[in-house]
């Protein structure tokens, strides 16, 4: 079924959602982050599925607060640190359909999120939060353990 996201779809994540989110994040990052980070180790053997989802489902602070959009499919989620976005997901077979703009607006006129850290060499991650306000804000740091590093970027109304 191919239509636009709406937020009216978007609802507070739940323990059975775990298996879903887990799959959306380790698709994304075979996807997305395996190639700038080159980590066959990590990428393919330590993230797994059923481990990851099994930790999500027991991290009840994460789960308050996580969101996802899910009209009969979950497509992506989002998660909300005070006003910082500390994760936005979608899965990569329904990008490009409003899934992450609606996780993004939520997160901004719900928490106030005007916040969040993006890899600088995710130059796609960079152009779609741009496209929705968020600009570096001239603060950069290491992610953790590697040599890339994080953007901060802040939405200014």
């Amino acid at each position: 079924m191919e239509h636009s996201a709406s937020a009216s779809f978007i609802r507070p994540a739940a323990a059975q959602d775990a298996g879903r989110i887990a799959e959306i994040l380790v698709f994304n990052n075979r996807l997305n982050f395996f190639p700038i980070f080159k980590d066959e180790q990590y990428s393919f053997c330590e993230m797994q599925v059923v481990p990851l989802a099994q930790r999500l489902a027991e991290d009840q602070d994460a789960l308050s607060r996580t969101f996802v959009l899910d009209d009969g499919v979950l497509r992506g989620f989002v998660r909300v640190h005070g006003r910082e976005v500390e994760k936005l997901f979608v899965d990569p077979c329904f990008q490009g359909r409003g899934v992450g703009a609606a996780l993004l607006e939520f997160a901004v006129a719900r928490f106030g999120a005007d916040r969040l850290w993006a890899l600088k060499a995710n130059e796609s991650a960079r152009r779609f939060y741009a496209a929705h306000g968020f600009t570096p804000a001239g603060e950069s740091r290491f992610e953790e353990g590697t040599d890339q590093r994080l953007l901060l970027l802040c939405r200014h109304i």
